[in-house]
């Protein structure tokens, strides 16, 4: 079909790290007074800094956890400390960080979960996706108030909507810092909504390319209305160049296509379907294909992290020089295969 390509990837070998990654926290997520984060929603937006261990003989696409006993720092991915900082110290913290470096090196990845995420694997998936994927810029999590149970949907898209604002002003603030390269977003499930939605109240306030940083928005199997994401990149779209991952067997969203009265859910389009790639392809977005891709997840909703190919399809996105950023923004539809 005209407008589209493909290629296909292959598996990548043992990753081997061992190291110390800090992540800076943003979150709509409420504390308690001795810095422990809660699934409330809080009426302010709270800052952190982590220190993350990334074990020693760690492969791609997993996040080492001890299903019994106690955790090892060869062998798991384990929390080291937290500092809570105020938006000052945030804002001062990240600069710092940046200070010095060059190229790539200067951006930051936000990353916005989704649906029935804790605290917990918020951040270690964070960590564990800038470490697959070979980032070298400053990782910051943006999380809201997922309850971390299946059966409350209605409550977590409500706190991701209540969270709108405290993810927009993120985005801005990180667009004025000083020694930023570029700002990019990965989000996944019910994030890429909430992220879509701030994204169109910056680029409504006229800062949709936030402050001329704006870089790649990759969004992982989007639970989006196709017709609600239309509206959304018909905002967005002039400033982002928007990556979406999907796959037409992610069972979670085709349950949630069920339960929203079958409305197509853009995560879960069927690419094979020629009236659902030609409505894709109008947009103008890249895809890719995470169909039939077995990572062992049942309801393959979290390929886009677990598979290695999906991972080194982010790192290229990412390592993507600004100057090829630039000149591929306004790129032709593109469908990618992963088998």
């Amino acid at each position: 079909m005209s407008g589209f390509t493909g290629t296909r990837f292959t598996d990548t070998a043992e990753v081997k790290t061992g190291d110390v990654m800090p992540i800076f926290i943003a979150t709509s997520r409420k504390m308690n007074g001795d810095g422990s984060v809660t699934a409330e929603l809080s009426s302010t937006t709270n800052y952190l800094m982590n220190l993350i261990n990334i074990p020693k003989n760690h492969k791609t696409g997993q996040i080492e956890r001890p299903s019994f006993g106690s955790e090892s720092r060869n062998s798991h991915f384990t929390f080291l400390s937290q500092r809570v900082l105020d938006h000052d110290r945030f804002r001062a913290e990240i600069s710092a960080q940046l200070s010095g470096r060059v190229g790539t090196a200067r951006d930051i990845l936000v990353y916005v979960h989704g649906f029935n995420t804790g605290y917990d694997e918020a951040r270690f998936r964070l960590a564990q996706i800038a470490t697959d994927s070979g980032f070298t810029g400053v990782p910051v999590l943006f999380t809201w108030p997922s309850q971390n149970r299946a059966f409350a949907y209605g409550a977590d898209k409500d706190n991701a909507t209540a969270s709108r604002d405290d993810l927009t002003t993120v985005l801005s603030e990180l667009g004025t810092m000083p020694g930023v390269g570029r700002i990019h977003i990965l989000a996944h499930s019910m994030g890429t909504w909430l992220t879509m939605e701030a994204l169109r109240e910056s680029a409504i306030g006229g800062r949709g390319d936030l402050s001329g940083r704006l870089g790649e928005v990759m969004l992982a199997a989007p639970d989006i209305d196709l017709a609600v994401f239309k509206q959304q990149y018909a905002r967005v779209g002039p400033f982002a160049r928007v990556s979406i991952f999907a796959a037409a067997d992610d069972k979670a969203l085709n349950i949630s296509s069920v339960l929203a009265g079958d409305r197509q859910r853009v995560g879960a389009l069927d690419l094979n379907d020629k009236a659902q790639r030609d409505e894709i392809a109008k947009l103008g977005v890249r895809v890719y294909d995470l169909s039939n891709t077995d990572t062992g997840d049942f309801f393959r909703h979290g390929t886009f992290a677990a598979a290695p190919a999906a991972i080194r399809a982010i790192g290229a996105q990412l390592a993507m020089p600004p100057d090829d950023a630039r000149q591929a923004q306004a790129f032709e539809a593109q469908i990618f295969e992963t088998q």
